[in-house]
C-alpha cells in the first residue's frame, strides 16, 4: 500500500482478512500452509503467483524480539500493531475505501516517519524496528520525527539481542532496494548502530587518508556504494568494506603524514570476521574478502600477455568482471578530490588496462591447471606414479602457458612432461 501511494511499483502485496487460517483453505482450492501457526495462507491464484493471506492479528504480549498474537475481527486492530505509520495504510478494494487511522498517508506526503502510538513502546516491542526505521527513511526520503528519533537512539543499544540473520538482512535491503544506499547508512552512523552492531565500520568515521582529503574514509566508502547498482548487493557490501583494514593499517610515513600500507590483506580479514559473525553464506564471505584483498592489485599500465595472464590467475577468472565495477566505482567514489577540475577528468588508466585485459580474455587463455589440455590420466600413461608430483608437475605446465599459451597443446605438453622426467 506504502509504495502504491508513492508512485513506486509494487513489489508485493499483503493481504489480510478477518478469514481464520481453516476458512482461507475451504474457500480457495490450491493453498499451502506457508506459516498457519501465524495465520498465513499462501494461495495460488490463477495467474500461477502464490499470495500470502494473513488474518486480522492483535499483540498480547511482546519481548523485544518476538510477540504473543491472537486473531482479530478489524484491519484497525492489525494496523495497530504495525511499526511506522506509512505501514499502517489498508485498501479496501470491495469498498474502495483507505483506511488511515493513524495519518501514514499524511506523514507519506509530508516525508515524516513516525511510529505508531508511543514511540518508546514499538521500538522495544521489536528491536529490528530500529533498523527498519533507518533503511525506510534513507529509502524513501523521509525526516524521523524528533520523538521517533529519540526512542530510536534510546533503543539502538539493544541491537545486539537481534539475531544476525536479521541484522545481515536489514543490510542486505539497505543494499539491495536503494540506489542511493548512503542515505540510510548515514543514519546507521548518526544513531550509533554502526557503534553497537558494525564497529569496525564506525573507525572510518573521521579518518581522513590524507591531509588534503575533502572526506573522511566513512564518506568515500559510501560515495563507492551508491556508484554501483542494487542489483549487485554483494558488490556494494565489498564496496562498503574495501577500507575496513584502513584504521589497523595507519602509520605515519617520514613526512608525518599518514601510510596505509597493506590495509587491502588486513581489510579482507576484518571483512571475512564481520560477515562470519552476520553469519553470512561461505560463498558470500569468501567472494567479498577477495575483492577487499585484491581490490588494489592491478597489472602496470605498459603490462603484455604474459603480465596480464598471471594477474587473472591472481585475481581469479570468476572474480574478473566485479573486480572491475569495484575500480570504477572506487574511481567514481574519489571525484570529490577532482571538483572543480574542468573538464572532469577521465578514468583513462583504468580505461586501458580494462581494454588490455578484455584482449587477453577473449583469447581464452588458460588461467587455471583444468584448463591445460592434458591431466592425471596422462601423467599416468607416461609412467609417473600417481602422488604430489602430479600437481607439481601441472602447475609447472601453468607456468610454461601462462607465457606461451600456444603450448598448451596435448603433443606440447607431454614433449615438456617427457624433457622434465627422461635423464
Amino acid at each position: 500500500m506504502r509504495d502504491a501511494v508513492l508512485g513506486l511499483p509494487a513489489q508485493d502485496w499483503d493481504l489480510a482478512t478477518r478469514a481464520r487460517p481453516a476458512d482461507i483453505r475451504r474457500l480457495f482450492r490450491r493453498t499451502v500452509p506457508i506459516g498457519i501457526e501465524h495465520g498465513t495462507v499462501g494461495v495460488l491464484g490463477r495467474d500461477g503467483v502464490l499470495y500470502e493471506v494473513t488474518t486480522f492479528r492483535r499483540d498480547i504480549e511482546t519481548f523485544g524480539r518476538h510477540a504473543v498474537v491472537e486473531f482479530a475481527n478489524s484491519v484497525e486492530e492489525d494496523l495497530a500493531r504495525r511499526d511506522f505509520t506509512i505501514n499502517a495504510l489498508a485498501w479496501d478494494p470491495a469498498t474502495e475505501e483507505l483506511r488511515d487511522p493513524y495519518g501514514g498517508l499524511a506523514d507519506l506526503r509530508a516525508g515524516v516517519l513516525r511510529t505508531v502510538g508511543h514511540a518508546e513502546e514499538r521500538f522495544a516491542e521489536d528491536y529490528l524496528r530500529v533498523l527498519r526505521a533507518l533503511r525506510f527513511a534513507g529509502q524513501f526520503r523521509l525526516t524521523i520525527e524528533r520523538r521517533t528519533w529519540d526512542a530510536l537512539v534510546a533503543a539502538t543499544p539493544n541491537l545486539p539481542r537481534l539475531s544476525a540473520e536479521r541484522v545481515r538482512e536489514e543490510l542486505m535491503k539497505v543494499l539491495a532496494k536503494s540506489r542511493c544506499a548512503s542515505a540510510a547508512l548515514s543514519l546507521y552512523a548518526a544513531a550509533g548502530v554502526l557503534a553497537v552492531l558494525y564497529p569496525e565500520l564506525d573507525a572510518l568515521v573521521g579518518l581522513f587518508r590524507s591531509p588534503s582529503a575533502p572526506v573522511d574514509a566513512w564518506t568515500e566508502s559510501l560515495l563507492a556504494v551508491d556508484a554501483l547498482p542494487p542489483s549487485r548487493p554483494t558488490l556494494r557490501l565489498a564496496a562498503l568494506l574495501h577500507l575496513i583494514g584502513a584504521p589497523a593499517a595507519r602509520t605515519r610515513d617520514l613526512r608525518g603524514g599518514w601510510r596505509f600500507t597493506g590495509h587491502e590483506v588486513i581489510g579482507a580479514r576484518k571483512a571475512e570476521e564481520l560477515l562470519r559473525r552476520l553469519k553470512a553464506s561461505n560463498a558470500e564471505i569468501a567472494r567479498v574478502a577477495r575483492l577487499v584483498r585484491h581490490q588494489s592489485d592491478l597489472f602496470p599500465p605498459d603490462a603484455g600477455g604474459p603480465t596480464i595472464r598471471r594477474w587473472l590467475r591472481l585475481l581469479g577468472p570468476d572474480l574478473v568482471n566485479d573486480f572491475w565495477r569495484l575500480r570504477f566505482a572506487l574511481w567514481r567514489a574519489g571525484e570529490p578530490a577532482r571538483a572543480g577540475v574542468e573538464p572532469p577528468p577521465r578514468p583513462d588508466d583504468l580505461l586501458e588496462r580494462h581494454a588490455a585485459a578484455g584482449h587477453v580474455i577473449r583469447q581464452r587463455p588458460p588461467l587455471q591447471v583444468s584448463d591445460l589440455a592434458i591431466g592425471g590420466a596422462e601423467l599416468r600413461a607416461l609412467g609417473i606414479p600417481q602422488g604430489p608430483r602430479y600437481g607439481k608437475i601441472l602447475r609447472a605446465l601453468l607456468e610454461r602457458v601462462t607465457d606461451d599459451p600456444e603450448l598448451n597443446t596435448r603433443d606440447s605438453l607431454l614433449d615438456l612432461v617427457r624433457e622434465e622426467i627422461e635423464p
